[in-house]
């Protein structure tokens, strides 16, 4: 019987840090768009920005997914040369990733509204069923 139970505890810990990873990787590509809007970066700086947010633990994660940026034509990126190592590639958003970043942006508003509603109508069910 704990034997079970520790296994179903360990089961849906599991299942919670899945969802968890899922929605932070859901939302990475409008967040790493999010912080080039105003300003470029190079990717050491997203990874900090990101990292400090606590929407990304694995470098790994953001390299493949700058480069499908760019070659959706979200994201452009030149070369700087650097006082202390290698030349450095900063990336910056091209017209086409300003449009879809505002797309995105509404979209996140809307989806944000809808789950914001449901939880909330979910909380008063559930304090009227008391």
């Amino acid at each position: 019987m704990v034997y079970t139970y520790i296994f179903v505890r360990k089961s849906i810990f599991m299942n919670i840090e899945n969802s968890k990873a899922q929605l932070r990787k859901g939302i990475l590509e409008f967040c790493v768009l999010a912080l080039l809007k105003h300003k470029e970066a190079y990717p050491s700086e997203l990874l900090t920005s990101l990292k400090e947010a606590q929407l990304i633990v694995v470098e790994g994660t953001l390299y493949p997914l700058l480069s499908r940026l760019k070659n959706a034509g979200l994201l452009t990126y030149r070369w700087e040369e650097s006082k202390s190592g290698p030349p450095r590639k900063y990336y910056c958003l091209t017209e086409q990733g300003v449009t879809f970043l505002a797309e995105l942006s509404s979209s996140w508003d809307d989806l944000k509204l809808a789950v914001e509603a449901l939880l909330k109508d979910n909380q008063t069910k559930t304090k009227d069923s008391k």
